[in-house]
C-alpha cells in the first residue's frame, strides 16, 4: 500500500460584486491618481504588472484602439467577481480612460493587500495494490 500526498492551493476573494471604489473616487487614493497624472504610461505599465499581465501591454493601447484596456477591465471583473458587461467596460474606457485606469489600479491594490486569502490543503490518496 502506497500513500501519495498532494498539495492543493485554493484562492478565495471577498467580493461584493462591485468595484471597491467608484470610477471618480480619486480622493480615496491620492497616490494612485498623482502617479497617473505625472506619468500615465508608467502608471499603466505598473498596474498591468501588478495585475499579472505583461507590463508592456498597455503601450499597445493606442495602436489597438484601447482593446488592451477593455480586455484588462473585463478580465479584472471576471477574476474578482465584479458585476458588469463588456459593453459597459468599452464605454467607460472610451469616455473616461484615465479614471477607468485609476479605478483598475485601486482595485488591484485593494485585492492584493486585503481581499485574497490562500489556503493550502494537503490531501492523501491511498493506493492499494
Amino acid at each position: 500500500m502506497a500513500v501519495q500526498q498532494q498539495i492543493t492551493t485554493v484562492t478565495t476573494t471577498q467580493s461584493s460584486g462591485q468595484w471597491s471604489t467608484g470610477l471618480f473616487d480619486c480622493c480615496s487614493d491620492m497616490g494612485t491618481c498623482c502617479c497617473a497624472t505625472w506619468c500615465f504610461p508608467c502608471f499603466q505599465c505598473q498596474t498591468a504588472s501588478h495585475y499579472g499581465w505583461c507590463a508592456c501591454m498597455p503601450l499597445l493601447d493606442p495602436c489597438a484602439f484601447m482593446a488592451v484596456s477593455c480586455c484588462m477591465r473585463s478580465s479584472m471583473r471576471e477574476r474578482y467577481g465584479i458585476q458588469g458587461s463588456t459593453c459597459v467596460d468599452v464605454g467607460l474606457v472610451c469616455c473616461c480612460y484615465a479614471c477607468a485606469w485609476c479605478q483598475m489600479a485601486r482595485e488591484v491594490k485593494t485585492r492584493t493587500t486585503s481581499g485574497i486569502q490562500q489556503v493550502h490543503m494537503v490531501t492523501q490518496q491511498l493506493h492499494v495494490a
